[in-house]
């Protein structure tokens, strides 16, 4: 096999073997080599202060020594069985998450994808209701397994046309929308809730919901939004699912970001920054829901020894870094500069928004097309003065700012700098 070195080889493999349907950023990508915490670096050892963590996952840092330590330590001594065999990281893990999860939620299920994860938990809630249908939030993301693109309400990742024919989702406006403001905007997502309840209730087995929606521009609903909603769905006998993929792990300056809500779903999602880069996910219930799901089961992978004990390693690092605080603190530090700069560019930046280090800046909401192509150009600037940026938002004219909870105060102070030069120069 030829062995190339620089972006433009890669994009030749690229376009040669992969499917069309896999894309990338930038109009001149950087080929990336080498991940050290909070630090990438491409084939030309060019430093690049990575203010995305692959979307959420690294959130301890890349390459992070203590936990690969650990991971090495576990490829070198039992790499693989399944549950159908004895290991001890995986009950380790089951048990160690019970200690963090939101509430009475204790049992877990391990897979090796968000979108896995999600899935499982769909069939759970029809498994312990014996009801088949489910309510979601239009613009929320929640897979790319058949029945997880049926709940997502983000159209440009519903890949199957065939997905318009199903009649088993019901969606419901988010709690947000422009001109609204946040608590107009919950009243109306709660009262389409209340009448979808009234008029399907006996059909439905459960609600799924990103507590902060991620891809579709990172979303904040309003402080009672989900007391409302749980209420709402304990009335009719309907589940609650907290889609935790994105937010979980202190992401948001809380272990989970339902925990900002003070409300305990009844079954909570998580993937990404469990395994900091590491194949490994989750879903987890309480005893009495977990008692539904008694036919035979398993994950080839899920639980596996080397990202159990990954996993493991993750959760400690978190605890005794305190990242879940840093998280809060950093991301305050973080949306303060951010929010300078929208009084520095008002006819640019139309919002910021966000909880802990998890922020987005949308760019000329009015005129979103604008807004896309500004992103572009942001990013691709940014790139090129040494930091990575995200993007998201139903319309692609979201900055994405979440970081590894391992940035310091001096990265974002530097990014800063570097976003009002770039934004400067671009409007």
């Amino acid at each position: 096999m030829e062995q190339y070195s620089g972006s433009d080889h890669i994009l030749q493999k690229r376009q040669r073997y992969f499917y069309p349907c896999t894309s990338h950023f930038y109009r001149t990508p950087p080929q990336i080599v080498k991940g050290e915490m909070q630090y990438l670096y491409d084939h030309d050892n060019r430093r690049y202060t990575d203010f995305f963590a692959g979307v959420s996952v690294v959130a301890c840092g890349h390459c992070n020594p203590e936990i690969v330590r650990r991971t090495e330590e576990q490829l070198r001594t039992l790499q693989h069985t399944c549950t159908v065999y004895l290991t001890q990281p995986n009950v380790d893990l089951a048990q160690r998450m019970a200690e963090v999860l939101p509430g009475e939620l204790k049992r877990t299920f391990f897979v090796n994808s968000g979108s896995e994860a999600n899935e499982g938990a769909l069939l759970l809630a029809r498994l312990h209701t014996g009801k088949k249908g489910f309510i979601a939030l239009e613009q929320g993301l929640h897979g790319r397994t058949y029945l997880t693109m049926s709940v997502t309400g983000l159209r440009m990742w519903r890949t199957d046309p065939q997905l318009e024919a199903d009649r088993d989702v019901t969606f419901i406006p988010r709690p947000y929308e422009r001109g609204m403001n946040a608590e107009e905007a919950a009243q109306r997502s709660l009262a389409a809730l209340k009448k979808v309840l009234e008029e399907k209730s006996g059909d439905i087995a459960a609600m799924i919901a990103e507590p902060i929606q991620g891809n579709a521009g990172i979303i904040v609903p309003a402080a009672g939004y989900f007391a409302e909603v749980k209420a709402l769905l304990e009335r009719h006998g309907v589940l609650f699912i907290a889609d935790e993929i994105q937010t979980g792990f202190g992401r948001t300056g809380e272990m989970f970001a339902i925990d900002h809500y003070g409300v305990q779903p009844d079954i909570v999602t998580m993937a990404k920054a469990l395994g900091n880069g590491v194949p490994v996910a989750a879903f987890a219930t309480t005893d009495e829901i977990a008692a539904s799901f008694n036919r035979p089961s398993a994950s080839t992978f899920g639980g596996n020894p080397v990202s159990a004990v990954t996993a493991m390693a993750v959760l400690d690092y978190i605890e005794s870094h305190q990242l879940v605080q840093r998280s809060k603190q950093l991301g305050d530090v973080l949306q303060q500069g951010l929010r300078v700069l929208a009084a520095r560019f008002p006819e640019a930046i139309t919002e910021v928004r966000g909880a802990g280090l998890m922020i987005g800046v949308e760019l000329f909401g009015e005129d979103t097309p604008r807004g896309a192509a500004l992103v572009d150009d942001v990013l691709e600037l940014m790139k090129d003065k040494g930091y990575i940026i995200g993007k998201n938002g139903v319309d692609r004219n979201v900055l994405a700012f979440q970081p590894p909870l391992v940035i310091t105060e001096e990265d974002i102070v530097g990014m800063l700098a570097a976003l009002e030069k770039t934004l400067s120069s671009l409007t």
